[in-house]
């Protein structure tokens, strides 16, 4: 009979263990050679520097029986070319995946099981993350020949979240950047130059604090999606305006180190985002500080978001096309349900 795994290795990938604070996989036997020589190998302290160090050691899986066999090529060929933050989230969906339905022939799956997934799931949410992941891997399936057709694309309906509605009314804005610093340069000042910039260009945070000097060009300001960046490897061009050239000035005079490469950057000259856990923790304290002052020292009342600033600019944008071209997004539909929050203005009729 089997051992059973330990509450901490329930989902993982077969022979992986999490133990002393990094996850480990145990060779096979006779297999140490392939392995450094090691009986357990040391694969990351985190679960996507796992992955990309297994991708590394293993050659791509032929074949797939099974729903977990699936996610290990999915997790191993796919889910690398996201973005940072979005790896870690996809590895949590895998793993919590693979726990329920890894077993199961690839060939089994009908849409009831994924209604009685989300049904016995307490964190809907979270549990449409985990399905949309399932869904892309079974695309990703038919694609590598393992399926004739999607088990059940389209032939699942679950109840969506509703779309965030808060829109930034102009005039919050300007009570935004009416906060007075008390220096002349970090902090507010560059909270209030990364609003303008973001309400002109929509851009992602990310891509916002990854901007360097020189992706400040005579054309404009050349950006590459980190959303885009390991799939289609689109660019994008901001043609300059007054307003985006004053942006931008503002975040260049408000640095605290001026020979900076960065245009957003810290008081060691260092860049906001971190590339290998994908986050900002930094720029995050900032900029809650920022909103505790506006909503204490202005006429600001409702708390909103950095996204809720990317749907202003969306929704000021005078036409669909334009909206969905500022926020880089490959399907329009996204753009409308999601980020054009201003009521729809309807003529009467005579």
């Amino acid at each position: 009979m089997p051992k059973k795994r330990r509450a901490e290795n329930k989902g993982l990938p077969l022979r992986w263990r999490f133990i002393h604070g990094a996850y480990y996989y145990r060779v096979p036997p006779g297999l140490e050679a392939s392995w450094d020589g090691k009986t357990q190998f040391r694969l990351g302290s985190t679960l996507p520097e796992a992955y990309k160090t297994w991708a590394d050691r293993l050659s791509t899986l032929d074949d797939a029986k099974t729903i977990g066999d699936l996610l290990d090529r999915y997790a191993l060929e796919v889910v690398p070319k996201k973005e940072v933050t979005t790896q870690a989230q996809n590895a949590v969906a895998i793993k919590r995946l693979r726990a329920v339905m890894g077993a199961h022939a690839l060939g089994a799956l009908k849409p009831r099981h994924i209604y009685q997934y989300v049904d016995k799931r307490a964190a809907k949410t979270s549990a449409h993350r985990e399905v949309e992941v399932l869904s892309h891997a079974f695309t990703m399936a038919v694609k590598w020949g393992y399926l004739d057709r999607h088990p059940f694309k389209g032939e699942v309906r679950l109840d969506g979240e509703k779309p965030r509605t808060r829109y930034v009314e102009d005039w919050e804005i300007v009570e935004c950047l009416s906060i007075e610093s008390k220096r002349k340069a970090g902090s507010v000042l560059a909270i209030q130059a990364y609003m303008r910039l973001k309400l002109l260009t929509g851009m992602r945070r990310g891509d916002l604090l990854r901007l360097t000097m020189s992706d400040l060009k005579e054309d404009g300001i050349h950006v590459m999606p980190g959303k885009t960046e390991g799939s289609t490897g689109k660019r994008l061009i901001y043609e300059w305006s007054e307003q985006l050239r004053e942006a931008v000035d503002m975040a260049k005079s408000v640095r605290p180190v001026k020979i900076a490469p960065w245009l957003f950057c810290n008081r060691r000259g260092e860049c906001y985002f971190n590339e290998t856990t994908g986050r900002a923790g930094g720029w995050d304290t900032m900029w809650r500080n920022f909103l505790t002052r506006v909503l204490e020292e202005t006429k600001v009342r409702e708390h909103f978001t950095e996204h809720d600033l990317r749907a202003k600019c969306a929704s000021d944008a005078e036409t669909l096309e334009h909206a969905q071209a500022l926020l880089a997004h490959a399907d329009g539909k996204v753009t409308q349900r999601i980020y054009r929050r201003k009521p729809e203005r309807v003529r009467p009729l005579r």
